[in-house]
């Protein structure tokens, strides 16, 4: 049997204060500290056991992965990092808190723009700082958004899924994913084939593993939070 866990990084600062936060590479807040190594704490209480991990290029998502490595005394795992499970990119609304946009834009906008499947936010101008081209560890990548729907997330995680996690999997591979709300509902509906209306009421918690438990044919024969 394979298993193949997602973890949502821990609470950033910017979760903590409601903000919009996409590519916008902020710390874990003290909770979020918290519950990575919790993350951690029941992974080794349930003696899990991994060949490679995957992570995005944000720390946040980086550090939830080295707590729970450091929690669980993961010594010699594997670690491979991708632009592609970054969190989704939410455009010109980075930064901004989500209440005073509602109030801004109307709920039902804001609404829309974080939940719907293929609308995007509004897009980020070209030369904004917060463009993710101004950021060094970008400099090798040829296409980089300036917005994203949920959409767009799907296309890169799955695309980076099937052409390398997928193939470690069939190779016999426990693999577990430090990555974020969003590149982790992308993943999650392609591998429950859940729908494009469906997806937009899931929710992720932050810091629980979710665990599948794969057949030989990636089946999932069962799947739940710890």
């Amino acid at each position: 049997m394979i298993k193949l866990v997602l973890v949502r990084h821990g609470q950033s600062i910017w979760n903590q204060e409601n903000k919009f936060t996409g590519w916008t590479d902020v710390e874990l807040s003290i909770n979020g500290i918290l519950e990575a190594k919790e993350a951690g704490k029941l992974l080794l209480e349930n003696n899990f056991k991994f060949d490679i991990a995957y992570t995005s290029y944000l720390k946040r998502a980086i550090d939830t992965l080295n707590l729970i490595i450091e929690t669980a005394n993961y010594k010699n795992l594997k670690i491979r990092y991708t632009w592609k499970l970054n969190e989704r990119h939410y455009g010109a609304l980075q930064g901004l808190n989500k209440q005073e946009t509602a109030l801004k834009y109307g709920d039902e906008q804001v609404r829309i723009w974080r939940r719907s499947y293929s609308v995007k936010p509004p897009t980020l101008d070209e030369f904004d700082k917060r463009n993710p081209k101004c950021d060094p560890k970008y400099k090798n990548i040829d296409y980089l958004p300036l917005t994203e729907s949920l959409e767009d997330t799907y296309k890169r995680v799955v695309d980076y899924y099937k052409n390398e996690i997928e193939r470690e999997l069939k190779n016999n591979k426990n693999i577990l994913i430090s990555a974020h709300g969003n590149s982790l509902r992308a993943l999650i509906k392609y591998l429950e084939n859940i729908s494009d209306d469906d997806i937009v009421s899931l929710e992720i918690p932050t810091g629980r593993p979710y665990v599948y438990e794969l057949d030989d044919n990636l089946s999932i024969i069962k799947k739940y939070y710890l």
